[in-house]
């Protein structure tokens, strides 16, 4: 069905539930952890050991056994049998000890001062527990994990990271369209996909041959969506595979559409920067999830500090700037680039909704 041919508009919960049908979980990958950073883990990551596996000071000072200095204060020195050991913070204890004194407990060969047992130490598997679940499947290896794993002696992990073939065509301005590109993919490699970046002339069957070519999970079509005498990325998902949605209702972004190629989910998306990054957060990143078996990420909520009004029927993009009473509404459809470079955010109006009205609090979509 040709966005031509028909002028109803798919709703957007449709185009996911085909996005649902039609994408699985990639194969997993092993990889090094480091490598893995930003990336889905593709099963339960546990601890091999416990951590530290000895007793180790907590701060810098006089190993010794908590027995043997009781009572120890400068009206009552003890004489240890023999002299403290010093350790750093850090450092494994001595077998006997149990307690690190602090530096100036130690008076010439007396010491003036007791501690408790286990004062100033970390017992083994204080840090981690051998078999602590460290980062579970479907979770991102963001940096702070990365550093457990990496104490907890994890070398490498199973992660899912789907290739992305950005095709970028239909484009008056090439520099407008190459920097449209690099943002679609350092977005969609912080999703945690593997971007390849082609860009590919108006011409159908270049467009097809680009779609149908192996080495990808899922395809972004940017550009040449519409009904203009040079669009053909319609024409050009017909002849490569299926096209099965063209038309949503998604404000900007009413020409986007959804299909399949080579058992491969086909996004087609309208070259303006601001329907492109619609496309982006309603359907894009959502199905960059579903390949990766990523969870949901939580939501951000704000304060509106202006009203939204919206379409009834439509579920429309809103980008929003983030400030200290909130989130300000900078616009949708039609936003100029110079308002649109300021957004870090972006707000979904449901379709059954006129908007939100000034301090509604709503969910905010990071950018």
């Amino acid at each position: 069905m040709s966005r031509a041919a028909s002028r109803a508009l798919a709703p957007l919960d449709e185009a996911l539930a085909l996005l649902a049908r039609l994408a699985a979980p990639v194969a997993p990958r092993t990889t090094s952890l480091a490598g893995a950073i930003g990336l889905v883990s593709a099963a339960d990551a546990l601890a091999p050991a416990d951590v530290p596996a000895c007793r180790t000071a907590l701060r810098d000072g006089w190993a010794v056994e908590a027995a043997l200095v009781t009572g120890a204060s400068p009206y009552a020195p003890v004489t240890p049998r023999r002299p403290p050991v010093w350790v750093e913070a850090g450092a494994p204890l001595p077998d006997d000890a149990d307690v690190v004194l602090p530096p100036e407990a130690l008076v010439g060969r007396e010491i003036v001062e007791d501690a408790p047992a286990l004062e100033g130490v970390r017992g083994i598997g204080d840090e981690i527990r051998a078999g602590a679940l460290l980062l579970a499947a479907g979770e991102r290896l963001t940096p702070m994990r990365h550093a457990g794993l990496a104490a907890a002696g994890v070398a490498s992990i199973a992660i899912r990271s789907p290739r992305l073939r950005l095709i970028m065509t239909g484009a008056p301005a090439p520099a407008m369209a190459d920097a449209l590109s690099a943002a679609l993919a350092a977005m969609s490699a912080a999703a945690g996909a593997l971007v390849e970046a082609v860009a590919v002339p108006d011409d159908a069957e270049r467009i097809a041959e680009a779609i149908g070519s192996a080495g990808a999970d899922a395809i972004l079509v940017v550009g040449g969506t519409g009904e203009g005498r040079t669009d053909r990325s319609a024409e050009a998902l017909e002849t490569a595979g299926d096209l099965m949605l063209h038309g949503l209702a998604l404000r900007p972004g009413e020409t986007a559409g959804v299909g399949a190629a080579a058992g491969r989910p086909v996004l087609l998306s309208p070259g303006r920067p601001e329907a492109a990054l619609a496309v982006f957060i309603t359907l894009l990143r959502p199905l960059l999830g579903m390949l990766s078996g990523a969870e949901e990420p939580a939501a951000e909520r704000a304060l509106l500090t202006r009203k939204i009004t919206s379409t009834i029927g439509l579920a429309e993009v809103v980008f929003v700037r983030r400030v200290a009473g909130g989130a300000e509404p900078l616009g949708g459809a039609g936003l100029p680039i110079a308002q649109l470079l300021r957004a870090d955010g972006a707000v979904l109006v449901n379709p059954g909704r006129e908007g939100y009205p000034e301090r509604a609090e709503i969910e905010v979509t990071p950018l």
